[in-house]
């Protein structure tokens, strides 16, 4: 436990975004505390499983069934195993109710959920951040591409992303290192698809995996066990990346065990004067005051937290004036599948288990708009050779048909965007406690009509384009995800020009509070349909550029 409970700035939650914030905060002479409700994962040291091999895994990397009740929300997504179950909250300690089914996929350990992110790391456009002012579904963003483009440049610079420049309006090209490439079966499914339908273009995925060494980190060695923590730093993670440069600085202190229970608030100053936090293992409850706080628990826990921030002048939650807290709740939908056999390359094979695979940006309802949906999606997969052995083989015929490669197939699904509505909302639940007595939520959200169209769309076109260059036995599997199992969950707490209908200002500074920041996934106005992990960054060193500006001006 830390022995000051003075500092200059407050950070909460030490994932994607409450790293960088610590990273900026440090960096420009502030007295910093990371509070983490989470246990420590050290770098290198605690990835325990990280070079274990498939046999070494007791249960082949499965869960328990006994595992399967105790991480019951969790085991709904495919990135929980047996080999990284230790980073994921347990569900029996954490009850929420669900009015529909949501699946909320949360880390509980230092590092948050960039120990398990899936590293897709593109940047949003124009067209993205003008969305909801062009056909009126959600407020207007306060913001544009020119004024966020500058820090997309400072945070690739730092974390490294590898990728190719293509010079397209719908995803700008960024600053990268070399990309993985294609295998040959990909290159040979781009020459065919953009050769047949000229608004679509297959790009190697923007990832941030090194595959140059940067700031002491080595470059990606193509194992593709990243969600175990990765001991060569080759993937972005706040262990790897902003916490040795937060630490440098000599301004850093971390608090793990601290569960956040309510931001404070000073009537008299009308700023947060710090933050009261749970201590995990004694239930003791403790106070740290700072100048500056910033919130970055992710989308729902950032919700949370503000709905329980409750005083005199907060009734129903700090900077929750208006009823916005909690509202707008966004992730993105998938669970489409289409595959086929690409047939010519049977003399071909890759080397390595790339982290990456192909991206097709969104072509539709960029100029033209579509008759059934608004906004739209995108494809991801890759391509890569089956095994061998047939099904109808045991014993030695097995064992020695698994030695031989089999087909080649292409393997892709998409993520489509989500409206930011209104009733898909949290809800502080006081009929439900937590582990540390604290309420716990009520989780009410769906995808409507328009999230069902593009749903419907983007199977179809996959399937049609697939068909129409030449792959054999193109099969399409699949049904629509539940919210919250593309683990993007966006909104709650959404940035916006009016303080009546959002809770963030341009800078990501609660309308209210001046000195109170939010910039996680719960400040996004739309959810778009591309991964959000690198703008949450961007955004993050952008508000504390502002925030320590105007400290200094005397104006926090």
């Amino acid at each position: 436990m830390a022995e000051n409970f003075e500092f200059d700035a407050i950070v909460i939650g030490s994932g994607i975004s409450g790293g960088w914030a610590a990273k900026e905060l440090c960096e420009k002479g502030l007295k910093t505390i990371i509070l983490e409700r989470g246990s420590m994962v050290e770098h290198v040291k605690d990835y325990t499983t990280a070079n274990l091999n498939p046999w070494e895994l007791e249960h082949r990397n499965r869960l328990t069934e006994e595992e399967k009740k105790i991480y019951h929300i969790q085991s709904r997504h495919y990135s929980i195993g047996e080999d990284n179950k230790h980073y994921y909250v347990r569900d029996i300690d954490h009850p929420y109710k669900e009015n529909q089914r949501y699946d909320w996929v949360r880390a509980d350990v230092f590092g948050g959920r960039s120990l398990l992110w899936g590293r897709i790391s593109v940047r949003w456009s124009d067209i993205d951040f003008s969305a909801n002012a062009k056909d009126g579904h959600g407020v207007d963003w306060p913001i544009r591409y020119k004024d966020i483009a500058p820090w997309y440049d400072y945070v690739e610079k730092f974390i490294g992303v590898n990728g190719s420049r293509e010079g397209l309006e719908i995803l700008p090209d960024g600053i990268f290192q070399p990309s993985f490439g294609l295998n040959c079966g990909e290159q040979l499914v781009k020459e065919r698809l953009e050769s047949k339908y000229p608004k679509v273009k297959l790009i190697p995925t923007r990832s941030a995996n090194i595959t140059q060494p940067l700031d002491g980190r080595s470059s990606c060695q193509a194992r593709n066990l990243c969600h175990r923590g990765c001991p060569f730093g080759a993937y972005f993670s706040t262990q790897s990346s902003t916490l040795p440069a937060a630490a440098k600085t000599g301004n850093l202190t971390i608090r793990t065990g601290a569960v956040v229970n309510r931001i404070l608030y000073d009537e008299k100053t009308q700023r947060a004067s710090g933050v009261e936090v749970i201590d995990r293992e004694t239930l003791k409850t403790y106070v740290y005051k700072a100048r500056l706080v910033f919130l970055n628990a992710s989308t729902i826990g950032t919700a949370h937290i503000l709905l329980s921030s409750t005083s005199s002048r907060f009734q129903n939650g700090i900077g929750n004036d208006y009823d916005m807290v909690g509202r707008h709740l966004m992730d993105h939908h998938k669970g489409i599948n289409v595959s086929g056999e690409i047939e010519g390359l049977d003399d071909k094979y890759y080397y390595g288990k790339r982290p990456t695979g192909i991206y097709i940006p969104r072509f539709k309802n960029i100029h033209d708009q579509e008759p059934n949906f608004i906004r739209g999606y995108y494809f991801q997969g890759s391509a890569s050779r089956e095994r061998g052995n047939r099904s109808d083989e045991i014993g030695a015929s097995l064992k020695e048909s698994s030695t031989e490669a089999g087909k080649w197939k292409m393997s892709v699904g998409y993520y489509g965007e989500t409206l930011p509505y209104a009733e898909n909302r949290v809800m502080l639940n006081h009929d439900i406690k937590d582990i540390f007595g604290r309420p716990g939520l009520t989780i009410d959200c769906s995808f409507k009509d328009n999230e069902k169209a593009i749903h419907k769309d983007a199977g179809e076109t996959l399937q049609e384009m697939f068909t129409n260059i030449g792959l054999k036995n193109v099969k399409k599997t699949g049904t629509l995800s539940a919210p919250g199992n593309a683990n993007h969950e966006m909104g709650t707490a959404r940035m916006g020009h009016d303080e009546k209908t959002s809770v963030l200002n341009k800078w990501n500074q609660v309308h209210a509070v001046k000195n109170l920041f939010i910039t996680d996934g719960s400040a996004m106005t739309s959810s778009n349909c591309i991964n959000p992990s690198l703008t949450y960054m961007a955004l993050t060193a952008r508000a504390v550029d502002y925030a320590v500006n105007e400290l200094k001006k005397m104006n926090l």
